[in-house]
């Protein structure tokens, strides 16, 4: 792999990021006006879906037919990628900040680490082990932190679980996805991907929810519409093309970014508080991991590889 690819899938990684980073603001400014988290779930997902209609009606025309294991790799990564996680994760949101929400989330790259070494025999190094633990020893400020503004230990243990469960479920789709978007091509798995969440989200919607419910305030829907765009589009295929050119564990690595990104926009858009605790959970957390793993194809650590390219 070249320095060109390594670079070009560092900045796919943190763009991708950004937007996976989005869709906790957009559901917290969505929460207000009474939507529920399954329809707003079903509401971005199926605005996004017409995207990924076309793109997979035009890969498919260009590649070949899927077998019946492509199908069931599909349906079962799809099913945890973008059903589940997004499930848990809409669900924990109604518990937690967007701050700790997303930092609990980005434990996805350890545990992508460990079921790459538990599925795949893949050897996970010192560095690494230190990595994730000091991670962890980040998020625990994180949850001082939300406990001492509200006090509510237990919701707050409840917010963490879930959204730790949406973490794992992102994580197993990960460790899943390298070797069908090799085969099938990023583009073309990430749209059939996303649109067997979009079935599954959608019976969901029904068994729970009447259809009307679809019909929601127009500020509701302007915010499903950007999460859809910015937070669903753009950052699935993005996040494809990064595993491409990096591998999921390096992907997951860069992609990190994530807990910085959000605290600034939870602070600017949401006017959530933000300590002295919480920043440094969210600098310990973000540094040992970006810095945990080397860059292929570049032959340098990545500290290394931040300043020569600074």
């Amino acid at each position: 792999m070249s320095s060109a690819d390594a670079r070009l899938g560092i900045w796919l990684a943190v763009i991708a990021s950004a937007g996976f980073s989005l869709k906790a603001i957009l559901a917290k400014l969505a929460y207000p006006h009474g939507v529920d988290p399954v329809t707003l779930v079903a509401l971005r997902m199926l605005l996004a879906a017409p995207v990924f209609v076309v793109v997979a009606w035009r890969e498919a025309r260009r590649g070949a037919p899927l077998s019946a294991r492509d199908w069931a790799t599909v349906t079962v990564l799809g099913l945890f990628g973008y059903y589940g996680a997004s499930m848990l994760d809409f669900y924990g949101l109604l518990y937690i900040s967007a701050g700790l929400e997303r930092l609990v989330l980005f434990t996805y790259p350890t545990l992508t680490l460990l079921i790459g070494w538990m599925a795949h025999g893949r050897r996970i190094t010192r560095r690494e082990i230190v990595a994730s633990l000091l991670c962890y020893g980040g998020i625990a400020l994180a949850v001082v932190h939300d406990i001492e503004v509200s006090g509510e230990a237990a919701v707050i243990a409840l917010g963490c679980a879930l959204v730790f469960g949406s973490s794992l479920s992102f994580a197993i789709y990960l460790t899943g996805a390298a070797a069908p978007i090799r085969k099938l091509g990023a583009t073309r798995f990430s749209a059939l991907a996303t649109l067997v969440s979009t079935v599954a989200v959608s019976l969901h919607f029904v068994a729970v929810r009447p259809l009307d419910a679809l019909a929601q305030p127009a500020p509701v829907l302007w915010l499903a519409v950007a999460m859809a765009l910015f937070s669903t589009v753009l950052p699935v295929f993005l996040q494809s093309a990064a595993i491409r050119r990096m591998g999921a564990q390096t992907a997951a690595l860069v992609g990190s970014t994530g807990p910085v990104i959000t605290v600034f926009l939870a602070w600017w858009m949401l006017a959530e508080p933000v300590s002295a605790l919480q920043i440094k959970a969210s600098r310990q957390r973000n540094t040992v991991m970006l810095f945990s793993s080397s860059f292929p194809g570049t032959g340098m650590d990545a500290w290394t590889y931040r300043v020569s390219n600074s």
